[in-house]
Formats: C-alpha cells, sequence, structure tokens
C-alpha cells in the first residue's frame, strides 16, 4: 500500500480556511448524528457508505474531512487518496475539538 499522508489542521485554521472560501468541510459521520449536531457548513458523506465521488466538486477548494474525534476523517482521506484524489487533510479532534475551540453549530444536520 503507498504511504499517504493526512494533514492534521486545527478548528481555528479550518474555521478560517471556510470563512476565506479556502476550505470544503466534509462531515464522514452519520446522518444520525449529524441530525444532533451539525457542523454549520459541511456537506455530509458518511463514512459507512463512502465513495469518494460522492464528494460535491470543491470548485478549488481543499477537501478538509471531519468527524466526531478525528479517526473517521483520517481514514476517508486515506480511502479518498487511493481512489487517486488529493484530499489529505482533516480536522485534528474533530467535533469534540471543534466545540472545545468554541466554534457554532446547528442541529438538524
Amino acid at each position: 500500500m503507498a504511504d499517504y499522508q493526512v494533514q492534521d489542521l486545527t478548528p481555528a485554521e479550518v474555521a478560517k480556511g471556510i470563512v476565506d472560501g479556502r476550505y470544503l468541510l466534509v462531515d464522514v459521520r452519520e446522518p444520525n448524528e449529524v441530525a444532533a449536531e451539525a457542523y454549520p457548513d459541511a456537506v455530509v458523506v458518511p463514512l459507512s457508505t463512502f465513495d469518494p465521488h460522492d464528494i460535491p466538486d470543491p470548485e478549488g477548494k481543499q477537501v478538509v474531512f471531519a468527524c466526531r474525534s478525528g479517526k473517521r476523517s483520517v481514514t476517508a482521506s486515506l480511502a479518498a487518496q487511493a481512489d487517486g484524489l488529493a484530499f489529505d487533510k482533516h480536522l485534528a479532534g474533530g467535533m469534540l475539538a471543534w466545540k472545545a475551540a468554541g466554534l457554532p453549530t446547528r442541529t438538524g444536520g
């Protein structure tokens, strides 16, 4: 297997990148998790049925994966890279770190 790397980004880096229009946040949590608490500006592509080609065209933005704690986002990034996509970034610490950093969430998925 090729040696893929996943770059850790902090919640602050991701939030700023979204505001600046540089990042597309892709939440790989399951629909029930997203319904309970969601990232404000993410698209949802659940890891359980993950196909990197389900990710919308980032239109020049860099894709950043996110989940609850940062494990599934790494898995998704590695899967996307194995499929030939250069999606090598994730939100380190996931939703737990996002909330700990005081960043907003929304309900309803």
